[in-house]
């Protein structure tokens, strides 16, 4: 009998378009409405994958593996359910120990296709090569190539964190963008979706010198993971963040500036006051916000509404002002929460008035239910309330 995957299967069945392993092809299967990403482990991308083991293993049964992986179970699984199967479909057409199935499987990663579907090949390592770092983290750098490791990665580093650790630092300075993207995603403390590698959020000053060497990385995917990473950190060790920031000392429209204001952004939206002074913003209303209204006043589920509003500076001199508003949807418990929607950057002159106009959707989302009642609406400046307003989504006519 085949030893078990070392962890459970479980995850959303739905996530962002935006992931970087979606190739052109599985692109344009994005656009189909409604797409879940699973529907991406189809007959043509297992396929490819069956012919890239079959290019380094001549001898595998392809009709064996496909009928496997295509089982009468196979409609009812979800995106982890069908990526484990196939991932242990390999493990029972390839035959040997671990690392003759992985040895198989570096070749075959020769001849594969890049793209979402190739996350198998990191996935074989987190299912069956935890207790053989040795062969299988040099391997992981090998099959983010083709499709993150970022996910496989993580319970390397839960049970050996200064070694693996080490390594990841090592790939900080690789040739590869996406081996240097794996150095820092793949060490996110709260990485979604991912396994939460708590040593790191309650310390992550491990994780700083990664962060270090790959800030100013040429590449804009790499610096984006950077900005992740530290985001992540700062919900638990915000004034860390914000002394490593002022280090890297970010001007305005600098790469490290964009990197340092989307590293902020979950500070930035509570105002936190070392987060604005990175960034060049104060502390403190100077703002006065005028004419604010929503139309029409009391909107439809489904349906969407316009927010209007006017900002005028109240300080003698002139000042940056970050505008963000605040919407405190209705939950499912009567209660509501607050989510923040950016809306830029503004340099203001004295006395300076600035119009705001924006559309809201209330069109239900597979990431956010709308519920009728009692919302309310915050103008943010600088990350505090300029002014509220109170409005009553109804339901659908």
């Amino acid at each position: 009998m085949l030893p078990s995957p070392v962890d459970p299967i479980s995850g959303p069945p739905k996530v962002a378009l935006a992931y970087k392993g979606l190739g052109r092809r599985e692109l344009e299967l994005a656009k189909q409405d409604p797409f879940l990403l699973k529907d991406l482990f189809d007959r043509k991308s297992v396929g490819e994958i069956a012919d890239a083991v079959e290019a380094a293993l001549p001898t595998l049964d392809r009709s064996a593996f496909m009928d496997r992986v295509f089982d009468d179970g196979w409609s009812g699984r979800e995106l982890k359910q069908r990526m484990r199967h196939i991932t242990s479909a390999l493990r029972a057409a390839i035959p040997g120990g671990y690392r003759e199935q992985l040895q198989v499987l570096l070749v075959a990663a020769d001849h594969a296709v890049e793209g979402f579907a190739a996350v198998v090949y990191p996935d074989f390592v987190q299912a069956y090569g935890t207790e053989d770092w040795e062969a299988s983290v040099p391997a992981l750098a090998r099959f983010t190539r083709l499709a993150s490791a970022e996910f496989a990665v993580r319970p390397f580093i839960a049970a050996d964190p200064r070694r693996t650790l080490a390594e990841m630092y090592k790939w900080a300075g690789d040739a590869h963008q996406a081996v240097r993207r794996l150095a820092t995603e793949g060490c996110r403390p709260r990485l979604p979706w991912g396994m939460r590698l708590h040593a790191l959020v309650a310390d992550p000053e491990p994780i700083l010198p990664i962060l270090e060497r790959l800030y100013g990385d040429p590449d804009e995917s790499v610096r984006r993971s950077v900005a992740n990473n530290l985001n992540d950190i700062s919900r638990d060790h915000p004034g860390l963040v914000v002394t490593v920031l002022k280090s890297w000392r970010p001007e305005p429209g600098t790469d490290t500036y964009r990197l340092a204001r989307h590293a902020l952004r979950t500070l930035l939206k509570r105002g936190h006051p070392g987060a604005l002074s990175v960034l060049g913003f104060k502390a403190g209303l100077s703002v006065e916000l005028k004419q604010l209204s929503l139309d029409p006043p009391a909107p439809r589920i489904d349906g969407a509404a316009r927010l209007s509003f006017s900002l005028t500076s109240t300080l003698g001199e002139t000042q940056p002002v970050m505008v963000d508003y605040a919407v405190h949807y209705v939950k499912a418990g009567g209660g509501t929460a607050p989510k923040v929607f950016r809306l830029g950057s503004v340099t203001m002159e004295p006395g300076q008035t600035v119009d705001y106009s924006r559309k809201i959707s209330f069109r239900q989302m597979t990431t956010r239910t709308h519920r009728a009642g009692t919302h309310r609406i915050d103008i943010l400046a600088n990350g505090a309330v300029a002014g509220s307003m109170g409005f009553e989504l109804a339901t659908p006519e």
